[in-house]
């Protein structure tokens, strides 16, 4: 090629490199899916933020139990559902397929599993609800069962992205390994 300024390679006006710049498509499709998983994230922190506020005022008493009811059991296992959050960021800067798995595994266990419980747990207090119209407890004058199956659908519906859209960057990135093991 020609240099800057210098003269330019007879037959040639300089853009003859264009279909050099081309992004693999696997790579494009990492950088998308981490970007999609790192927002799917950042609401499960604030998910999990939610929660663990409740639970602090709850047992804390900061506020009545009337305002803020005590936590159910299956939110304290969910506690740990940052964990595989965390090893899903680590994952990101090398293509650490192992932390991606760890966290793929992990989602389910810690994440998933006592989302599945907790539906379990209040589905009797729910039918009460809504075959006799008794509460017995509160968040903020909401019938806690509400609310908190709401904070498992949304809850759900996130972990579910996050566990499909990992799949796909880890297919993406054994795409990308076995295209360096041809080269």
């Amino acid at each position: 090629m020609a240099s800057r300024g210098g003269p330019r390679a007879a037959g040639t006006d300089g853009s003859d490199f264009q279909h050099r710049e081309r992004v693999a498509s696997h790579y494009q499709m990492s950088v998308a899916l981490k970007s999609e998983i790192k927002k799917l994230i950042y609401t499960h922190v604030g998910i999990w933020l939610l929660l663990l506020a409740q639970m602090c005022v709850g047992h804390l008493k900061l506020l009545p139990h009337d305002q803020v009811a005590m936590p159910y059991q299956w939110e304290y296992p969910y506690l740990l559902s940052i964990l595989p959050s965390l090893l899903g960021l680590l994952s990101f800067p090398r293509n650490n397929i192992s932390y991606l798995v760890l966290s793929m595994i992990s989602t389910g266990l810690f994440s998933v599993a006592p989302l599945i419980y907790g539906a379990m747990e209040m589905f009797p207090m729910a039918q009460q609800l809504y075959r006799h119209g008794k509460a017995y407890r509160f968040i903020f004058g909401f019938s806690a069962v509400s609310i908190m199956y709401l904070v498992v659908v949304v809850a759900a519906q996130v972990h579910g992205w996050q566990l499909y859209y990992s799949k796909k960057l880890l297919d993406s990135w054994f795409t990308s390994t076995q295209e360096k093991k041809k080269k």
